[in-house]
C-alpha cells in the first residue's frame, strides 16, 4: 500500500451515482423531485393516447404534435415556414425541424419560396385525404378535454391562463436566473 492509499479513506458509492460525484458528500440528485415532470408526463400520456387512436384507425406516419400544422395547411393553403410558424405560435427553427420530419413522413412537400431564403410548405395527397379525419380527432380531443375539465375542481385551461399571467409579471427566465445567482454551484464555487 502506498502512502497516498493509506491517507485517503475508501469512498462509498451510492447506487447509480458516478464515482466522481460520490466523493462530494453535499451533492444531492436534484431530479428526485419535480414540479414540472408530472405535467410533462401528463401531456406525453395524452399524446400517446391520441397516437393510439391513430394506430387503431390505421392512420400511419402522423404524430399528434403535427396535426395543428397539417390542419392549418389544409384550411389555409400552402405557406412559407415563417408564415406557418407564426400561424401556430412557434419559432421558425422549431417549425423548420417539424416540417423536415413531416416531409420525411410523406405528409408535406417543400418548394422554394418567394425568395432564395424561404421554403413553401404544401400538403401531399396523403395529408389532404387524412385532414378531415384529423379534424374529427381534434374536435373529439377538445370535447374529451372539456369533459375532463368538468370533472376536476380547477380546470387545466384556467391553470394555464393563471401561469401565463404570472409569467407576464415575471418571466420564467428571470425566475431561474434569480435562483442561479444564489446557488454557489452555478457560480462555480
Amino acid at each position: 500500500m502506498t502512502d497516498d492509499q493509506a491517507a485517503e479513506p475508501p469512498v462509498a458509492h451510492t447506487a447509480g451515482q458516478p464515482a466522481d460525484q460520490a466523493t462530494d458528500q453535499h451533492f444531492e440528485d436534484p431530479t428526485g423531485t419535480s414540479l414540472w415532470r408530472p405535467l410533462q408526463l401528463l401531456t406525453a400520456g395524452i399524446d400517446a393516447s391520441i397516437a393510439q387512436v391513430y394506430a387503431d384507425a390505421d392512420i400511419e406516419g402522423v404524430k399528434p404534435t403535427w396535426v395543428m400544422e397539417l390542419l392549418r395547411l389544409y384550411l389555409q393553403g400552402p405557406m412559407t415556414i415563417t408564415e406557418l410558424a407564426e400561424s401556430v405560435g412557434r419559432t421558425h427553427s422549431a417549425l423548420s425541424q417539424k416540417v423536415a420530419a413531416m416531409r420525411t413522413a410523406g405528409l408535406v412537400r417543400t418548394t422554394p419560396g418567394p425568395d432564395a431564403r424561404t421554403k413553401r410548405v404544401t400538403l401531399t395527397a396523403k395529408s389532404r385525404r387524412l385532414a378531415p379525419r384529423l379534424a374529427a380527432e381534434w374536435r373529439a380531443t377538445e370535447a374529451a378535454l372539456a369533459e375532463l375539465e368538468a370533472e376536476i375542481p380547477y380546470p387545466i385551461s384556467r391553470a394555464v391562463a393563471d401561469v401565463e399571467q404570472a409569467l407576464a409579471r415575471k418571466s420564467f427566465r428571470d425566475r431561474i436566473t434569480e435562483r442561479l445567482r444564489e446557488d454557489p454551484a452555478w457560480r462555480g464555487e
